[in-house]
Order: structure tokens, then sequence, then C-alpha cells
């Protein structure tokens, strides 16, 4: 018999642990919220952007469609199942994104913000058939 994590004040868990007797409902805690401009949830006066309303009904813009395509594309190269981040920003980098803006996330000190030229270099090598 497994003990509830709840009832032992030394667990960890024990802190995350709402009790569905006691009538509150966890969703209305608001322990995790942040203002990094990445939330997703919606709640009363949050809408979707037309955005995330055609991409989650299955309509992509020719950004996204690029994007996925080249995604696809690297994993069917490369032979990964699963790019890593480091793969899906060289793919955004190839694509020709720069980061040309301030950022409009608020990641706090977590990572320093930068701009760089819209020309400037993908700062990834060209990989040539005589490497090999």
């Amino acid at each position: 018999m497994t003990k509830d994590p709840s009832t032992n004040p030394k667990d960890p868990r024990s802190l995350n642990v709402v009790d569905r007797r006691s009538g509150l409902n966890r969703r209305d805690t608001n322990e995790q919220t942040s203002d990094t401009n990445l939330e997703r949830r919606r709640g009363p006066g949050r809408r979707r952007s037309d955005f995330l309303r055609s991409a989650e009904e299955g309509e992509m813009t020719q950004e996204q469609f690029l994007f996925v395509q080249a995604i696809d594309a690297f994993k069917r190269v490369n032979g990964k199942t699963f790019p890593t981040w480091t793969d899906v920003l060289e793919v955004i980098r190839r694509l020709g994104y720069r980061k040309t803006l301030p950022s409009e996330l608020s990641l706090g000190s977590k990572a320093e913000d930068w701009t760089e030229r819209p020309d400037a270099h993908s700062g990834l090598e060209q990989v040539s058939d005589d490497a090999a």
C-alpha cells in the first residue's frame, strides 16, 4: 500500500497536492503564473490569435508550411526522427531568419537579448561535397 504524499509534510510533492474533497479547484491557483508572453492558456477575455486559430484548425500560412517542410527535409536528410533544439535553430537560420528586433518575451535575467543586421551571416558553416 502506497502512502498519500499529501499526508507527509516532509514529502516535497505534498506542497503541490490539492485535495479534491476540499472543494478547491487546482486550476484556480495561480502559483505558476508568469509574464513571459508565452502563456497559451485562455481564460476570460483571452482569445486565440488568427495565426494560432488557423494553425490549430489545420490551415497553415505560407510561413508555417515552409517551416514544416524545412524541418521535414532536415529530418529526412539527416536520418533524425527528433531534431534537437540546436537542429531546429539551424533550420530557422538557414531559412533566412535573423534576430533583428528586440524580444517580445520577458525571460528575466535567464537570457540576454540582442539584435543583428538583417543581412548578417547565418553563422553556420556551409557543408561541401569535398568534406565527406
